[in-house]
């Protein structure tokens, strides 16, 4: 008998964001960090890619503030920026001004260096409109692209280039990354949703903003056009996974008003109170 062999499950948290509401699942990592959770995998798409940065930097309570504070800056996000830079969102401000060593709220690199935690960030190739999972190698200190790029919202933001290839929001190609935990070898799933729990995506969403893309990158129009048979397919997965208890779902029962753009601060913090609160689900599951 071999009494050696290696018992450890191996754990995942995918955080799919959501724009503004994203702020729910921050608060639900911001008690995870409270109570000592751990995960071997964190995979983050769009703005989930930068909750779960600050999540492996065990950086408690950032996430809020660039939600509630940073964010209603127009340095940030405006119409000023869309008509002067063609991005609505200046996330060069969020994960470089801002996030830099030197920025008013740095990201801890050194932290997330540290954590033996595997980080994957999804964005979208343009060009090919194939999913590019970029890890933690794939970072540096203040070199945050791979966050940039995975929250890049067509139409709102121009695609966001990494070595000369054009990304879009990781949301296009792969919205919820739960097939990719299973294949990274997870056993033991936690999936942030910041809809509530039953939402179904409808493709009649997508449809104008997929016909407007397509004029330059077809394949990731494309992308967005299927988004609502993946995003729906994937949650049936999880549905599914949920009830064999190898997947725990969480989701706020209301969005308290919040959408992908909001700025109303008020309720903002009332969905981040939400999530801190629906994150004690995440301590029983990984009990």
């Amino acid at each position: 008998m071999n009494t050696n062999k290696d018992t450890h499950i191996k754990t995942a948290i995918i955080d799919v964001g959501g724009g503004m509401r994203g702020i729910y699942a921050a608060g639900a990592l911001d008690t995870c960090l409270e109570g000592g959770i751990n995960f071997d995998l964190g995979i983050g798409v769009s703005a989930g890619s930068a909750n779960i940065a600050s999540f492996l930097a065990r950086q408690r309570g950032r996430n809020f503030v660039f939600y509630t504070d940073y964010a209603l800056r127009k340095e940030y996000m405006s119409l000023l920026n869309f008509i002067f830079r063609k991005n609505y969102v200046n996330l060069d401000y969020a994960y470089g001004t801002l996030s830099k060593a030197d920025g008013e709220y740095p990201i801890d690199y050194p932290a997330m260096v540290a954590n033996p935690m595997d980080y994957m960030v999804v964005a979208t190739d343009a060009n090919t409109g194939l999913p590019r999972y970029f890890g933690k190698g794939d970072i540096s200190q203040d070199n945050y692209d791979t966050l940039k790029a995975s929250s890049t919202l067509p139409l709102v933001n121009q695609p966001y280039h990494i070595g000369g290839i054009p990304y879009y929001d990781g949301a296009l190609s792969d919205p919820v990354p739960v097939q990719k935990a299973l294949d990274m070898g997870c056993e033991k799933i936690v999936l942030l949703l910041t809809k509530p729990r039953g939402f179904r995506r409808k493709a009649s969403h997508d449809a104008k903003a997929a016909e407007r893309l397509s004029r330059k990158f077809p394949l990731a129009a494309e992308g967005l056009r299927l988004r609502a048979e993946r995003y729906n397919g994937a949650l049936d997965l999880a549905e599914r996974l949920a009830k064999e208890g190898r997947l725990l779902i969480v989701a706020p029962d209301d969005t308290c008003g919040v959408d992908t753009l909001t700025r109303d601060k008020d309720n903002l913090v009332r969905l981040y109170n939400k999530g801190l609160e629906d994150g004690r689900e995440i301590i029983s599951f990984m009990s």
